[in-house]
């Protein structure tokens, strides 16, 4: 359960076994692309439980044009009036490409309904929805899957203090995180709630317990890759054309240019 007191992987352990986690999403990312393959991995859990930081591990040696990530900001009105997945639809992977959801339309099981951002009626019906919506990806042959970060109320609140201290992170706090505070068992319900409708066989979920960061990431990562059936792919083979002779060129005089100063002389 999360909270419990696990002995943390130490720094030295975690970076060795990451980097060679990485390197087999590498080869992931490649066998998707020759295969053709459509992964959509949904990361959900609470605010501070360390969803981003394992989606930035996950996605720091991959290319950009295959893997990408979607972090949908608020709806717009015009969205608002929409079919509630039809945004989502739009981010969905073509043939050769990941997609990482870093919160997805779970927004309504979740903050939607706990911060009464929709009525009781939509929450409704996306919980008769939202089965019948992931069923018709996985049959479409999309490789879904939904990960949901489970962190202790003393570890998230923790987390926050070191946010709202630290100025480099104080960007990922809001008003509505530290309302979350104050509103942990309505977020317990509606995550229990959730996982009874959606929690389904053709895309279960896989709860992530993530008090220890390290141990989180290497966890979901490993199972990630164990989850889909991928190969290595021989790469082309690639060589360096000998550099030709030069024709004459003579670069412009510097001082004809704007260079950046050189700050780091000063150091």
């Amino acid at each position: 359960m999360a909270g419990d007191k696990t002995e943390k992987v130490s720094r030295k352990t975690y970076e060795r076994e990451l980097l060679r986690l990485q390197s087999e999403l590498v080869k992931l990312q490649e066998w998707v692309r020759a295969e053709g393959a459509r992964l959509v991995v949904v990361f959900e859990g609470r605010d501070a439980a360390g969803k981003g930081g394992t989606i930035k591990r996950v996605t720091e040696h991959l290319n950009p044009r295959v893997a990408r990530i979607a972090a949908l900001p608020k709806p717009t009105e015009r969205e608002r009036t929409q079919w509630y997945f039809q945004r989502y639809v739009g981010h969905l992977p073509a043939a050769g490409e990941i997609v990482l959801f870093d919160r997805s339309w779970y927004n309504r099981a979740g903050v939607e309904h706990v911060m009464g951002f929709c009525t009781k009626e939509e929450y409704q019906l996306f919980l008769r929805h939202c089965p019948i919506f992931e069923r018709m990806l996985v049959e479409a042959g999309i490789l879904l899957r939904k990960y949901w970060f489970s962190v202790s109320d003393e570890e998230q609140q923790e987390r926050f203090r070191r946010r709202l201290e630290d100025p480099l992170r104080r960007w990922k706090l809001s008003s509505m995180d530290l309302e979350s505070i104050t509103r942990w068992e309505e977020y317990s319900r509606a995550k229990d709630e959730m996982m009874v409708h959606t929690d389904i066989t053709e895309a279960p979920w896989y709860v992530v317990e993530s008090d220890d960061k390290r141990r989180a990431r290497l966890n979901m990562i490993a199972h990630l890759l164990d989850s889909v059936p991928y190969e290595d792919v021989l790469p082309p083979v690639l060589g360096l054309p000998e550099r030709p002779e030069s024709t004459g060129y003579r670069r412009p005089p510097r001082d004809l240019q704007n260079y950046v100063p050189d700050h780091a002389a000063n150091l």
